[in-house]
């Protein structure tokens, strides 16, 4: 993302569109973008400040106060995530799963895999080997080398 343009330019551009200049002469007189003089004025139309806004940030949290409250709880039984996506919608917040998949994993939860959970492992189509001793049986001797 490209950087603010300085304050000196902004100001002269406001002072010459409100000399008269159109935008487009105001534009090509301190080569910027037409679009962009239209933005100055209309922001010191709005604010009375033709200065850049802040940029940067992080969107604030949605699932805060009673929702946070309530799911803090909520997590203590067993749950799935698309189940809590549910539950919070009935509630009257919506957010999706990503949403709730950062709060629970914020708070310290997490999937562990286990044992009884065989995920993809290939199916066994052959049993496994067997020994020379049971190969030979009992009632006949393992065979003492290769010829």
């Amino acid at each position: 993302m490209g950087k603010a343009l300085s304050m000196d330019l902004r100001e002269r551009a406001m002072s010459r569109l409100s000399a008269g200049e159109s935008v487009r002469q105001v534009a090509l007189a301190l080569d910027v973008a037409p679009s962009s003089v239209v933005k100055w004025s209309q922001r010191l139309r709005e604010t009375g400040s033709c200065a850049p806004a802040g940029t940067g940030g992080h969107p604030p949290r949605k699932i805060v106060g009673s929702h946070e409250v309530w799911l803090l709880e909520r997590i203590k039984e067993p749950f799935t995530l698309r189940g809590l996506v549910v539950e919070l919608a009935e509630r009257g917040l919506k957010v999706d799963y990503r949403t709730v998949w950062t709060f629970v994993h914020r708070t310290g939860y997490s999937f562990k895999k286990n044992p009884t959970r065989r995920g993809a492992e290939p199916p066994r189509r052959e049993p496994p080997p067997c020994t020379l001793e049971t190969a030979s049986g009992p009632d006949r001797p393992a065979q003492a080398g290769l010829y």
